[in-house]
């Protein structure tokens, strides 16, 4: 896959909540994006996480904008000389001398009904890791209050920026996966475009559903280019092996699947 792949795929991909959430205000993601049509100049580490991908393409994508620049990125915050946080973005409109607060999120969840019965906690990571609720509740307690610690202020002061001319916005991508139970149903809370496929157990998959169809198990830097681009297709049998490794490590694997129809979709295949 090619940064290209990558960097589209950022911009395809859905905010959790266009507008504000509780306590926290969205960026506002109807700027049009400019696609990639050639080989963007984005240098990436080679085993980057895709956390800091998306770091990296947000960046691009800012600076790629009209009247839009980043003022900085990841500003480490300290307290006797210990980081006690980090700020994502500063990015600043030009037209308007506006500067705003942003925290980036791109995340990876699995929407699980049985577990609980408040809506947000329904959503976990792929490997029982990570939950939605607990990212809110970072946003809400740690991350956005960072901005107001005198360590801060004082930072910004040498930047030249006061704290009350800042607005505060975050920025939550979301790839959401639903039970096949699910499929059809509109899950309250989160923006439902943001839901690009379906989760299986082991067992599920090991029936005959899927063993006339093709896979890939893409790495997780290319976890958000869609399955469309993929030019390498694995049978059944080669991706069972691949599975029974990943499961044998307690990880949830991502497929692509390709029907004898040429259909192409995504979904996880939980070790759990």
């Amino acid at each position: 896959m090619t940064t290209d792949h990558q960097y589209n795929g950022f911009l395809d991909t859905k905010v959790l909540w266009p507008e504000k959430y509780e306590q926290l205000p969205a960026f506002d993601h109807n700027i049009e994006p400019k696609k990639s049509t050639g080989a963007i100049k984005i240098q990436i580490p080679k085993n980057e996480v895709l956390g800091k991908i998306a770091e990296h393409f947000f960046y691009h994508y800012i600076q790629s904008l009209d009247h839009y620049k980043v003022i900085c990125k990841n500003l480490q915050i300290f307290r006797d000389k210990t980081t006690i946080g980090e700020i994502d973005f500063l990015i600043k409109n030009t037209k308007t001398n506006t500067v705003f607060h942003i925290e980036l999120v791109y995340k990876y969840y699995l929407y699980i009904p049985d577990i609980s019965t408040v809506e947000l906690e329904r959503w976990i990571g792929p490997n029982k890791k990570d939950s939605l609720v607990k990212k809110v509740n970072k946003l809400k307690e740690k991350q956005l209050p960072l901005l107001y610690q005198e360590e801060t202020i004082a930072k910004l002061h040498t930047l030249g920026i006061e704290i009350d001319t800042i607005i505060q916005q975050v920025c939550f991508f979301g790839n959401l996966f639903v039970s096949r139970s699910y499929e059809n149903i509109s899950i309250p809370h989160i923006n439902n475009e943001c839901i690009v496929g379906y989760w299986i157990d082991f067992k599920e998959f090991i029936s005959t559903t899927y063993t006339m169809s093709n896979f890939h198990m893409p790495q997780k830097q290319n976890w958000m280019v869609h399955p469309k681009f993929c030019s390498d297709w694995y049978s059944y049998d080669i991706t069972l092996i691949k599975l029974k490794e990943s499961r044998a490590q307690k990880k949830s694997s991502l497929l692509w699947m390709k029907t004898t129809e040429g259909v192409v979709s995504r979904f996880f295949v939980v070790w759990w």
